[in-house]
């Protein structure tokens, strides 16, 4: 199984009163997963990996008013996805480093109407992170996850290897989304407030069980 790409195969995922969800390669195992997300009658897409029939998938959530980058890494197909719609690549104003080949507009704290979170900006490791609230539903792109190469045995939601030793329980902790989707996996669809906060405490504590995890995801 490769970690990232291979053949594509869009399935949609997390479905959810105003929005959905995809993966377009179903069969990596980084489970790359994109969303859309109604705000004011539009679709924005957060951090779009693009293929054959995304953009029927999205129709259905509304026109496409905007793209977003949540991750200073996650670039992804972000670029053709919005030259496609002609509409902008919205980034963080205070992302560093933005190379992107089509129009971009920088926001701070809110994007098409959502409000967004502060998740890390720092330079050891490299890491700017912003995750997206729509309503009782909210997207954190690469913090959390709950593909195996995140998580411990028998936990549905991990903190990200790099992150379990300093996991972000400052800037989560607090939040109680009843939906959590992830930039890596099928989303939290129910009680994502509980799985969030275990998955945060828990973070250390479980730490040797997920980087053996990890290991053997990377290994295959």
């Amino acid at each position: 199984m490769p970690m990232k790409g291979g053949r594509p195969n869009l399935r949609a995922v997390d479905r959810f009163d105003g929005g959905v969800g995809w993966i377009a390669y179903p069969g990596e195992g980084m489970r790359r997963a994109s969303h859309a997300v109604a705000s004011g009658g539009e679709a924005w897409l957060l951090d779009p990996v693009d293929a054959e029939g995304v953009d029927d998938l999205v129709a259905d959530v509304g026109p496409v008013a905007g793209v977003v980058t949540c991750l200073d890494r996650h670039w992804r197909d972000a670029a053709q996805v919005a030259r496609r719609h002609d509409v902008a690549v919205h980034v963080p104003s205070w992302f560093d480093g933005v190379d992107v080949d089509a129009p971009v507009e920088r926001f701070s704290r809110t994007v098409g109407g959502m409000e967004t979170v502060r998740v890390r900006d720092a330079s050891t490791p490299p890491w700017q992170e912003v995750a997206v609230r729509a309503g009782d539903t909210l997207y954190v792109p690469e913090a959390v996850g709950t593909v195996p190469y995140y998580c411990a045995p028998d936990e549905r939601l991990g903190v990200h290897p790099m992150l379990r030793p300093v996991p972000p329980r400052d800037e989560l902790g607090g939040r109680s989304p009843t939906h959590l989707r992830v930039g890596h996996g099928e989303g939290v669809r129910d009680d994502g407030a509980a799985a969030l906060a275990t998955a945060l405490r828990n973070a250390r504590k479980t730490l040797p069980q997920a980087y053996l995890n990890a290991a053997r995801a990377f290994l295959g």
